[in-house]
């Protein structure tokens, strides 16, 4: 009977997410097409300077939202979401002190080094992280839980504070300029909702797809409507990041082979790599 259930279940996931059958990707083909097209914005970034084509940076668009409708998709199935944020946090701090060593001991006139996706996976999971607990106290009609919960929403935004009085530093005449990038890279080592890569856009965009992770349609719908807002609003080429809907259409809700270490491992070394190249060829 038990069986049964489980089964009817799953069926009732793929109906409201829409029916498997046909669909190619599983999650380990998204991050890899996300990988690709993610070496290839960074070429842009970091060769723009000589002519690196437009086009480049333009195929990058659909990056961020491939990798985080895999991140909401692991963070509902990892074992420990505990972990799993503990791992995004270790990793921001370390992209944080790794790009501003980085940019130390090897300085590149033609780029500046603000990339931390880390950053921006682990406040969104945070966000995954309230709504899981806001969705539970409902269920429970535990009222203090919901109330942690919404309150849970807003450390991300307090956060960005270490920012502000960094911005008002920068001011004083008497502050070197060495100081105020030191002080920056400190206050960055606690994400926020100011300075998450990409913006705050995107961590809403994130925490959508895992609100709706059972309904595939309402997360495409999400993706449109931010990408059109970033068109009327910000225009630019981010509005790009819609093509994206695509490659999620066409996902089987499947883990894949995993390689779960492999992002962590390349994201930092691909920077490297081509930082250091545009430093000493350009």
């Amino acid at each position: 009977m038990s069986g049964e259930t489980e089964n009817g279940r799953t069926e009732m996931a793929d109906v409201r997410k829409g029916n498997f059958e046909g669909k190619i990707l599983d999650a380990t083909n998204l991050k890899l097409l996300a990988a690709v097209l993610m070496l290839l914005d960074h070429i842009h970034q970091m060769f723009s300077a000589v002519g690196a084509p437009l086009w480049l940076t333009m195929a990058g668009r659909p990056v961020f939202p491939l990798f985080l409708f895999a991140a909401s998709e692991s963070f509902y199935h990892t074992r420990s979401k505990r972990k799993y944020l503990q791992r995004l946090l270790a990793a921001s701090w370390g992209m944080t002190i790794f790009t501003f060593l980085l940019q130390r001991l090897i300085p590149n006139d033609n780029v500046v080094l603000m990339n931390n996706a880390f950053s921006t996976f682990f406040v969104t999971g945070l966000y995954m992280l309230f709504w899981d607990g806001f969705m539970d106290g409902l269920r429970r009609r535990d009222v203090k839980k919901i109330i942690k919960s919404v309150l849970g929403g807003l450390i991300p935004v307090a956060c960005a504070l270490p920012i502000y009085l960094v911005a008002v530093l920068s001011f004083q005449e008497n502050v070197s300029p060495f100081t105020i990038r030191f002080l920056a890279t400190l206050a960055l080592l606690v994400p926020n909702i100011l300075t998450v890569e990409g913006g705050f856009s995107l961590v809403v965009l994130g925490t959508a797809f895992y609100v709706f992770r059972n309904h595939r349609v309402l997360q495409i719908a999400v993706l449109l409507i931010l990408s059109g807002f970033s068109y009327f609003v910000d225009g630019g080429i981010q509005w790009m990041m819609c093509f994206a809907a695509i490659p999620i259409f066409l996902y089987n809700g499947k883990a894949g082979r995993g390689k779960k270490w492999f992002f962590y491992i390349f994201y930092p070394a691909h920077i490297a790599l081509l930082y250091l190249i545009s430093a000493w060829c350009c």
